[in-house]
C-alpha cells in the first residue's frame, strides 16, 4: 500500500467528485491520505473531509503565504489537536520565493507551530522554498530548546538542507516534481537520500506527476511518484511502497490503518 502524506482534498477542485477521487486512490494502492490545513478560517472544511472518510486524516496550521492575513496562537493549535483525526501541525514554514507575507511574520508563525509540535508531540509539516539558510538555522536552534519531529514536504531544496533535516530526525517528502524532465537535480538527490527517510505525496490538486502533468493532481497519482523513485534507486516498487508507508506511520503516530 501507499500513503499520500500531503494533499488538499478540501479544495474546490474536488468538490464535485471527491467520492470518486478517494475510490480511485484505493484502486491505485493509496489506502491512507492526509489532507492538509493551510488556513484556520478554512479548517472546518479540512476536518469535514477527514471525518467523512475512515482512511483520511488531516493537519491544522497556517501556510506561510497566509500569515499576514491569519494568525493562530499556540493555545489554539494545541486545542485543535485534541481531535483524533488531526495528526500533524501545519503546513507551516518559510516561503521567500513568493513572499506573500513578510518574512518576520512567517518566522513568528513558524515558531508558534514548532512550539505546538513540541508540546503535542505531533509532527510538523514544513513548507520551505528559497529559504534554506533560515530554515536550517531555525530547525537547529529550536531543536536545542526541545525535541520535535516533522518533515519537509514537497522537497525541492538543497542537498545541504536535506542532510540537516535528516540529521535532526526529520523526514523528506517527495512529490510528483521528481518525475518532471527538468528535475535532474532533485532526481540525483533522491538517488542519494536513504529510503528510510522518505515519504511520498501528491500536494494535490497541484503538481501532477508524469504522465498526468498539467492535469488536476489527485491521490491516486502517488503511485506514479513511488514507481519513479523505485526506478531512480533501482529497487522494487514494493520496497518503496512498504518503506515509505512504514515511515509515515512511524512519524504520524496518531494515524491508524483501518
Amino acid at each position: 500500500m501507499l500513503v499520500d502524506s500531503h494533499c488538499h482534498l478540501n479544495f474546490p477542485d474536488f468538490a464535485d467528485d471527491l467520492e470518486n477521487v478517494v475510490t480511485r486512490a484505493g484502486e491505485n494502492d493509496v489506502k491512507v491520505m492526509q489532507t492538509i490545513g493551510t488556513k484556520i478560517s478554512e479548517f472546518p472544511g479540512v476536518l469535514a473531509v477527514a471525518e467523512k472518510f475512515a482512511n483520511i486524516y488531516c493537519s491544522v496550521g497556517v501556510h506561510p503565504h497566509e500569515v499576514e492575513k491569519e494568525q493562530v496562537t499556540l493555545e489554539e493549535l494545541i486545542k485543535f489537536t485534541e481531535n483524533p483525526k488531526i495528526i500533524g501541525i501545519g503546513e507551516t514554514g518559510l516561503d521567500y520565493f513568493y513572499e506573500h507575507s513578510p518574512r518576520d511574520l512567517q518566522k513568528k508563525s513558524f515558531l508558534t507551530h514548532i512550539a505546538a509540535a513540541r508540546k503535542t508531540g505531533l509532527p510538523l509539516i514544513i513548507h520551505s522554498r528559497n529559504a534554506d539558510d533560515d530554515m536550517a538555522e531555525i530547525l537547529e536552534s529550536e531543536m536545542k530548546k526541545g525535541k520535535f519531529t516533522g518533515l519537509l514536504h514537497c522537497f525541492t531544496s538543497s542537498e545541504k538542507l536535506a542532510e540537516t533535516a535528516i540529521a535532526l530526525g526529520f523526514y523528506i517528502s517527495i512529490s510528483g516534481i521528481v518525475t518532471f524532465k527538468k528535475s535532474e537535480e532533485l532526481q540525483n538527490l533522491v538517488k542519494k537520500l536513504p529510503l528510510s527517510s522518505l515519504l511520498v505525496e501528491t500536494d494535490a490538486p497541484y503538481l501532477a506527476p508524469m504522465p498526468h502533468r498539467g492535469k488536476r493532481n489527485e491521490p491516486a497519482f502517488t503511485k506514479h511518484t513511488a514507481e519513479f523513485i523505485a526506478n531512480l534507486k533501482c529497487i522494487p516498487y514494493a520496497e518503496v511502497a512498504k518503506v515509505t508507508t512504514d515511515n509515515f506511520f512511524t512519524l504520524f503516530t496518531k494515524a491508524k490503518l483501518t
